[in-house]
């Protein structure tokens, strides 16, 4: 028979406030460092070298040990693991508010992308696991679906006014308080439903094979955007990232216990939706980019008014999330709002390749967000949801895992690829507008015509790869809707149980 849940809990939407905070502040962790970098960079005395591993650090860990820290939840217990992971977030930020030298705050990041890597699956998967009933679940996933994407704008906003009126040093501070209160919640009112636990032990091998493999594909991009793509160390680690997680493939069709069970990934559905997440992650990470680097640069915003300006767009994506994704989903197949959610946004973004050294914001910038936002809200929803939808219980914090994997991997390629095509644009443009660098006004003119070139460019491959991620989600998503009863999965054996999907 399915397994289910006998009563709902009557304390599961106040268990949501605290487990949608948690998420939040991993999520804008991810961004709120970025604006005050060049603070903090100033007052620790960090050498240009070593500046981009305050953004790395964070990231390598945070990416590597995901699937680990999805594995930790479903053996110890989502609620354990949540609480273990917001108390280890909050001294891990302590320690970085405190730091006086470069060692130390790299180490801080490290650590909490480390316990960000427990807490996010844990997070997710305990939402899973908490709201099976159809309506609810919609309406849980539509709140959660809109912080999950919208975090990364409130981090540059919150970056923004710390650095401006405070220190940088409140990016990290800011966690204490958040982690704080949502601890004191989830112990007063998370519940994880009996018998969800994964008894089974620790698949070893796997770990150090998917942690050594997905710490080499994050720096491989990292390394790409900085010695370049042809270079020996980034070859090097592309190549031992690919034997590395094929190794792991092989590994977890043989243990008894494996770390990522291969009927997660298999099931066509999952498997269309992490990489539809993935390819909108790129996507996502490189309008942040360019558009700060705009704003600031180009348009001489202050920190502030940059962080004020995605406001727009996290609001649609809050009302796409909530007032389109939610709604339909009971209705809609997931493909039919992620399709047309993603092909939105890259509309968005296709709009905000024409910006010039001269667009004024209101009409040349804030309808290209607005369009990216709803589109965002409306896809991501749905596919948090089919991510964990249907899996076995047992499995809830590994599904949850790789939902936050392709999203951070994502985000890494995004970061490095893109930035990379920037970078040749600039050149390329150079050379060939040499000619009408006549004067040193003239010559400023073209360096400025350049920079905001690559960020058209920039921009322009990354409308490209959100439009796949709409086609991706449209030929392999073909579940029903997503807000079905979650089921359990027959009573199979453990190596070859597929999970009950939807339809």
């Amino acid at each position: 028979m399915p397994e289910t849940t006998p009563l709902p809990d009557p304390r599961r939407w106040k268990a949501l406030i605290f487990i949608a905070l948690a998420q939040l502040m991993v999520v804008l962790d991810a961004t709120i460092v970025n604006i005050a970098l060049p603070s903090a960079q100033a007052d620790l005395g960090i050498s240009d070298g070593n500046r981009q591993w305050v953004i790395t650090a964070y990231a390598l860990a945070f990416g590597g040990l995901l699937l680990f820290g999805g594995r930790i939840a479903d053996l110890w217990g989502r609620k354990r693991a949540f609480v273990i992971g917001l108390v280890g977030f909050a001294l891990a930020s302590a320690f970085g508010g405190v730091a006086v030298n470069t060692a130390m705050l790299l180490s801080a990041r490290a650590l909490q992308g480390a316990f960000g890597a427990l807490l996010a699956p844990a997070a997710l998967s305990l939402l899973a696991v908490t709201f099976s009933e159809a309506k609810e679940r919609a309406k849980a996933f539509g709140i959660f679906g809109a912080i999950a994407g919208g975090g990364g704008a409130v981090g540059l906003l919150l970056g923004g006014v710390f650095t401006e009126y405070l220190n940088w040093r409140w990016t990290f501070f800011v966690n204490i308080p958040i982690a704080a209160i949502a601890v004191v919640g989830a112990l007063a009112v998370v519940h994880e439903p009996a018998g969800s636990r994964n008894p089974a032990k620790l698949d070893v091998p796997g770990v150090i094979l998917a942690t050594l493999g997905l710490v080499s594909l994050v720096y491989g991009f990292t390394r790409a955007e900085s010695d370049g793509w042809t270079a020996g160390l980034t070859l090097g680690l592309f190549v031992a990232a690919a034997v590395l997680l094929a190794a792991f493939v092989v590994v977890e069709r043989k243990v008894a216990s494996p770390l990522l069970p291969l009927r997660v990934v298999a099931d066509r559905n999952r498997g269309g939706v992490y990489a539809a997440l993935g390819l909108a992650s790129i996507g996502m990470f490189g309008l942040f980019l360019f558009l700060v680097y705009y704003l600031q640069g180009i348009k001489h915003y202050s920190p502030v008014s940059s962080g004020l300006a995605f406001l727009p767009m996290m609001a649609t994506m809050i009302a796409g999330s909530t007032q389109i994704g939610a709604r339909l989903m009971m209705r809609v197949p997931a493909r039919w709002l992620m399709f047309p959610g993603f092909l939105l946004a890259a509309v968005g973004q296709l709009l905000l390749t024409r910006i010039d050294v001269d667009t004024p914001y209101a009409t040349g910038i804030l309808p290209g967000l607005v369009l990216m936002g709803l589109g965002m809200g409306t896809a991501f929803m749905p596919a948090m949801s089919l991510a964990t939808h249907g899996v076995q219980a047992r499995d809830a914090g590994v599904a949850s895992a790789m939902v936050n994997t392709s999203q951070q991997v994502g985000g890494a390629i995004g970061t490095a690829l893109l930035n990379t095509i920037a970078a040749s644009a600039v050149t390329d443009y150079l050379k060939s507008h040499a000619a009408e660098a006549t004067s040193p006004q003239a010559a400023k003119l073209v360096g400025l015509n350049a920079t905001v070139h690559s960020f058209q460019t920039g921009i322009a491959w990354a409308v490209g790869i959100l439009t796949l991620a709409s086609l991706v989600s449209l030929v392999f998503v073909n579940a029903g809707r997503p807000g079905g009863n979650a089921k359990g999965a027959e009573a199979e054996s453990a190596e070859d149980a597929i999970p009950v999907m939807a339809h």
